[in-house]
């Protein structure tokens, strides 16, 4: 798939792990919950659980930390069948808040990135997550100031993409997206007609990876940042 520049007029970058680095910190936080509860199950059979709660409760709760934490407790009282002591439940309250207290890391290369594309393109964030964290996190980045406008989803499908096109009144043929997520970020843009550009994290959480017969979909794939700016300038 090649991309076709001059149509661009408006370029959508996620947030997690396509500006900042997020999995690793909700890596690390699942790590300590299962440690935690390891008395009760091995810890591979926590994770599994602690999975399986959030994909039951991801139409009740969306994406973030807040819904982690819930679901962490949720997880937690299940199978130690009720018993889970308070200051257990205290100790995984205090995983999420170090999740929300965790400091900007940007990504290598973003911020230059950011600068030039904004020369040429009016640039937007388009991601998911709760709606405080991902605040929190752009306000406390050196990065707001390159983005004409904020837009945090409850989710990405096709139509939510085509919504967020009517909101800025953008043409549908004139929207990039650029993102570490195939579920999320290309494949329902691709879907309504837009542009996307794939730039894969090291770390990707289960539920956003991608099948075997997705990644045989005909789509464009960068290495890393650095090749970003020859496509497009």
């Amino acid at each position: 798939m090649t991309v076709n520049k001059d149509a661009i007029k408006i370029i959508a970058f996620d947030a997690d792990d396509t500006l900042w680095v997020n999995e690793p910190y909700f890596q690390k936080a699942e790590h300590d919950f299962c440690a935690l509860l390891e008395n009760y199950l091995p810890q591979h059979a926590i994770s599994q659980e602690l999975f399986k709660t959030e994909m039951n409760n991801l139409s009740l709760y969306g994406y973030g930390v807040k819904g982690f934490i819930l679901c962490m407790i949720e997880t937690a009282s299940r199978i130690s069948a009720g018993q889970l002591p308070l200051s257990t439940v205290n100790k995984i309250i205090e995983i999420g808040q170090c999740l929300l207290k965790m400091p900007i890391e940007l990504l290598d290369g973003i911020e230059d990135t950011l600068v030039q594309l904004s020369a040429h393109y009016k640039l937007i964030v388009a991601t998911k997550g709760d709606l405080l964290d991902q605040e929190r996190k752009l306000k406390n980045s050196p990065l707001q100031k390159y983005f004409h406008h904020v837009e945090i989803m409850s989710n990405k499908k096709s139509e939510d993409y085509t919504k967020l096109l009517s909101k800025i009144d953008c043409p549908v043929e004139n929207f990039m997206m650029i993102g570490n997520s195939i579920n999320s970020d290309i494949l329902p843009v691709l879907e309504i007609g837009a542009q996307a550009i794939h730039i894969p994290y090291h770390v990707t959480w289960s539920h956003e990876q991608a099948s075997n017969e997705i990644k045989r979909r005909s789509f464009l794939q960068i290495d890393s940042l650095d090749q970003l700016l020859p496509i497009l300038l």
